[in-house]
């Protein structure tokens, strides 16, 4: 024996390192739209369609009416609108210029928070879908609907070409729900997206003619893979309308599906043989979930918070395997610290940090909340100088190089003196057989289970729960219902069950 201590694993993880991609956004549009200008780009519920060379065309029209009113590199241009060919083309045509779009859906986002918004970002120009002119003024600024521009700039001359942006500027800024104050934008640039969307795994294998759906709400970070997943690697792109017939007669038509496990929980593989490639984010996945699409389908189950550019961990479900969310994209690295940053042991859970190429550029105008939440990344073993990002979640790192993820710091609770997540919990009750969804919340100190459907006895998930957490992190009350409610960005609505469980007559 020599007497040498074994070093001790610790939980870092780096994926893969690619060269960077060194082109913007727009940049893989216009490629797509000279190599294969008559492909179908996108296709709406009302079966309207733009080819690669419309979409490059009209993007090119906008951008020069928004340069005439002022948008230039660095401005900021907020979208008020739903989901719709026009919102493909705006976003397109603000990028162009080397502006950064602010999405906010015209039917759903609160008037305070518009005014927030624009107070904060102070955009050169607000653009309004018709289907939402009746907002057009409702907060000071320059308002134009994005059709009437498009009318006015028809019979133009010759297209002007707009290269103005640059890998490194901001391509859009999402402004989180403010569920715990006023919200606050998160600004992410074309070299975060393209890190992402452009290479494998994060491209879920899009090539030209595979067919994506865009069902997720315009505000959602997860609605720019759909959007940039696609287009950036010459895909067609199919938007749903409001009805559920819209949902299923898309979802019948596509290949790749991306959206959170909440969205899919309802529907059964079996009606959508069409479909090759899941991607799941947002929020936890079961087990149940993940094996019941995962025999069927490419099934990616992917963590991320919109500060790391909407995944930065994926893992691809082989059968019998557990369920994780996997490893770091290639350029990305996750680290698993404890409240010194320093490394944890392999295997100890503590705070898993974010860094590499994914990393976005921080919040709009708020640079103390920036400074507390990214810091100089010490751990590239590339030589890589870069920022890194609190996620605010618990993880470890597995013996096989996979991350589990275990929950949000701020969703531990204290329950009767012992510290409880809640993740699990609602993990421990969605075991349970015929579960399709389920959440554990803490409601005046007293942990609340909801579940879905109603027609599995509370004795059932009680006893599930009991057979794998301890008793002081098992529910007391149990509330079951048909559906559990989601938001607007397809997660559940915790604000939602907590204003059921205080209804009277709720048990």
């Amino acid at each position: 024996m020599s007497g040498e201590s074994t070093p001790v694993a610790l939980s870092i993880e780096h994926g893969i390192t690619t060269p960077c991609i060194t082109r913007t956004i727009c940049d893989f549009l216009d490629a797509h739209a000279s190599a294969s200008p008559t492909a179908l780009a996108a296709q709406d519920i009302l079966d309207r369609q733009l080819t690669y060379a419309d979409l490059h065309a009209r993007s090119v029209r906008l951008a020069r009416q928004l340069k005439d009113r002022g948008v230039c590199r660095g401005s900021h241009v907020c979208l008020v609108l739903e989901r719709s060919l026009e919102h493909l083309v705006s976003l397109f045509a603000v990028l162009r210029l080397g502006a950064a779009y602010i999405p906010l859906d015209g039917t759903l986002v609160p008037q305070s928070v518009l005014r927030d918004v624009v107070n904060d970002a102070r955009p050169a120009v607000i653009l309004v879908s018709k289907a939402h002119a009746a907002r057009s003024g409702s907060v000071e600024g320059k308002w134009y609907c994005i059709e009437d521009l498009l009318d006015a700039d028809e019979h133009m001359g010759p297209e002007t070409r707009f290269d103005d942006a640059r890998p490194e500027d901001p391509a859009y800024i999402i402004f989180t729900s403010g569920t715990t104050g006023r919200p606050k934008g998160v600004v992410v640039s074309h070299s975060n997206v393209v890190n992402l969307v452009c290479q494998a795994p994060g491209n879920l294998g899009i090539t030209p003619g595979t067919k994506v759906a865009q069902l997720l709400n315009v505000a959602f970070d997860m609605c720019a893979w759909e959007i940039f997943g696609c287009i950036l690697n010459g895909g067609s792109l199919y938007l749903r309308g409001l009805r559920r017939a819209d949902w299923i007669k898309v979802m019948k038509t596509v290949d790749v599906l991306i959206c959170t496990p909440s969205i899919l929980e309802p529907h059964d593989p079996k009606d959508y043989v069409n479909v090759r490639v899941v991607a799941t984010a947002g929020e936890p996945c079961s087990k149940a979930l993940v094996e019941r699409w995962g025999h069927r389908v490419k099934f990616w189950n992917c963590c991320g918070p919109t500060e790391t550019t909407i995944v930065n961990t994926m893992d691809l479900y082989h059968h019998g395997s557990d369920v994780t969310i996997g490893r770091s994209t290639p350029n990305n690295s996750v680290y698993v610290l404890d409240e010194e940053l320093h490394p944890l042991p392999r295997g100890e859970v503590g705070i898993m940090w974010a860094g590499g190429l994914g990393v976005s550029l921080g919040y709009l105008n708020l640079p103390e909340l920036t400074k507390m939440k990214y810091r100089r990344d010490p751990f590239r073993a590339d030589g890589y100088v870069g920022m890194m990002y609190n996620t605010g979640d618990l993880g470890r790192l597995r013996v096989d190089g996979k991350f589990d993820h275990l929950g949000r710091v701020d969703e531990q609770v204290k329950v009767k003196g012992f510290r409880v997540e809640l993740d699990g919990v609602s993990a421990a009750m969605r075991s349970c057989a015929g579960i399709m969804s389920a959440c554990a919340l803490l409601i005046d100190g007293e942990l609340h289970g909801f579940y879905a459907p109603s027609s599995v006895s509370a004795a059932a998930v009680l006893e599930a729960t009991m057979a794998i957490q301890p008793c002081y992190a098992v529910p007391s009350k149990y509330i079951a219902l048909d559906t559990l409610p989601l938001t607007s960005n397809g997660k559940l609505d915790k604000r939602r069950l907590q204003e059921i469980a205080a209804s009277p007559g709720t048990h």
